[in-house]
């Protein structure tokens, strides 16, 4: 049983609630953060009302299901074998690929009834059965398509979860680089950098933004990136996302009044891009006066 962890997690029933849960997160260390827990008040977050406990009971009994089929003192492929028995054969969950932008495979509480999801929600599931039992798991920032890499005893493999927690060699990652960002595109150190657990949870959520801003549904994606800054409250590029996305919305004051809150915060002097975001607002005042 998660026990203790449980015992912390913060009783949500309400949006409201919801988001205050989340900028908790937010003021977390990476390595503090549950990843399952978080990603399941995001899935929330789309879905106020919804009880959790439904589904902490299924993350708590996937955690303890791990910690009785592996150890991390275990070989790599001990270690692979366990979980693909878990995760795949015993509680089958499998990238959907009938219906890959079916919003729900980005959301926890959707993955979970369905079985099926992204490459990145799958693939938290993947991490909060290795934390369970002490692995050493990590997401990866290949780009198009999350993998994550598990290491033990001095050796380490890359797992495409997506399909199964298929092993996958260098020449597999050039090919899907090349599949993915061109056929120019050559394999570099940061496609195979570990990610913490913020930025995979900004991955997952990244996903929902970028549909709803395909769709035009640019209040839905204002409401997502809320959720994004809300966990990752430093990142300039979110604040900046935000204010372009209300001046297309025709919100210039929201936008002015997103920029100079960010800028005005202790954390954001050393926030990257902090020029373009003083350009954007300096071009936004001039719209207004």
């Amino acid at each position: 049983m998660l026990g203790g962890v449980l015992k912390e997690m913060v009783e949500v029933s309400d949006r409201a609630e919801v988001l205050e849960a989340l900028r908790q997160i937010g003021t977390r260390a990476d390595d503090k953060i549950d990843i399952a827990e978080a990603a399941l008040l995001l899935a929330a977050s789309d879905r106020p009302g919804e009880p959790l406990e439904p589904y902490r009971e299924q993350l708590a009994e996937l955690a303890e299901q791990a910690r009785a089929g592996t150890s991390r003192s275990h070989s790599v492929e001990l270690q692979v074998k366990a979980l693909v028995d878990l995760l795949v054969d015993q509680w089958d969950l499998h990238g959907d690929t009938e219906t890959y932008d079916d919003p729900r495979n980005a959301n926890l509480m959707h993955v979970l009834e369905r079985r099926r999801g992204l490459p990145v929600a799958i693939g938290i599931l993947w991490l909060h059965a290795g934390h369970a039992y002490g692995a050493d798991i990590t997401g990866l920032s290949f780009p198009a398509h999350f993998l994550v890499r598990l290491a033990a005893r001095g050796q380490r493999v890359i797992l495409d979860v997506f399909r199964g927690g298929r092993m996958l060699a260098a020449e597999n990652l050039r090919r899907m680089l090349k599949e993915t960002q061109g056929a120019d595109k050559e394999m570099e150190p940061h496609h195979y950098a570990a990610v913490g657990n913020r930025e995979v949870l900004l991955r997952l959520q990244n996903n929902i933004k970028l549909r709803a801003v395909a769709a035009e549904d640019l209040e839905r994606a204002l409401a997502v990136l809320h959720t994004m800054t809300l966990i990752a409250p430093d990142r300039g590029e979110l604040w900046w996302e935000t204010a372009v996305l209300q001046s297309r919305l025709g919100k210039l004051r929201s936008a002015i009044a997103t920029l100079e809150g960010f800028l005005a915060q202790p954390t954001a002097a050393a926030a990257g891009g902090r020029s373009e975001l003083e350009d954007l607002l300096r071009r936004l005042r001039s719209k207004v006066n």
